[in-house]
């Protein structure tokens, strides 16, 4: 990513995501799989009204990241019931922190007025929490940073406080894998010839 200052834009997709979680919840998918799901039609969704504005090729980043305890998939919290009851499942429990990346091309091919799909992952990562109080779990709350955190809670925030362990990429749990990302970018940019 090196390089890119003041070359990107970061602007959220127009995909109405609560109907697509809905949609996928309804289908026999895995954790990881539905990450990545989320993360393709959000870039997508972006990419197809992208067509109308880029001039030259553009490459369209998309990324969501979901909590997966024991195969359950625990999104943002509703309200803060919803957030207490996440927090004290995780309570001193290892679960998985699944971050979907895809990048779309628009403007790449001259034969083709559709975004192209260049390279899509999911990126894992095992997070430990640490065991919660009660008090430690309001508190928390209190702060109202669990509302916009997959699960309940941010690692790069106030909610690091509660991560004992961690085994993969730290930024996979921030929500975007930096390195994996670079190194699918640097093939995908030589390949276009940027």
């Amino acid at each position: 990513m090196m390089g890119l200052a003041g070359r990107f834009t970061a602007s959220p997709s127009p995909l109405d995501e609560e109907k697509l979680q809905i949609e996928l919840s309804q289908q026999k998918i895995s954790p990881s799989d539905y990450a990545r799901t989320l993360a393709e039609r959000k870039s997508h969704a972006y990419a197809a009204e992208a067509l109308e504005i880029t001039n030259g090729v553009a490459l369209i980043i998309g990324s969501d990241t979901i909590v997966d305890l024991d195969g359950h998939i625990m999104e943002k919290p509703t309200d803060e019931k919803v957030a207490h009851s996440m927090l004290s499942s995780l309570s001193g429990n290892w679960h998985q922190v699944h971050t979907g990346v895809a990048v779309y091309a628009v403007g790449a091919s001259a034969s083709s007025n559709e975004p192209q799909l260049m390279f899509s992952f999911t990126d894992t990562a095992k997070v430990k929490f640490a065991s919660l109080t009660d008090r430690d779990i309001k508190a928390y709350i209190d702060t109202r940073e669990p509302f916009d955190k997959a699960g309940s809670y941010g690692i790069q925030g106030i909610g690091g406080q509660l991560v004992e362990k961690i085994n993969g990429d730290f930024f996979t749990v921030m929500g975007l894998p930096m390195h994996r990302l670079s190194r699918e970018l640097t093939d995908v940019i030589k390949n276009l010839d940027l």
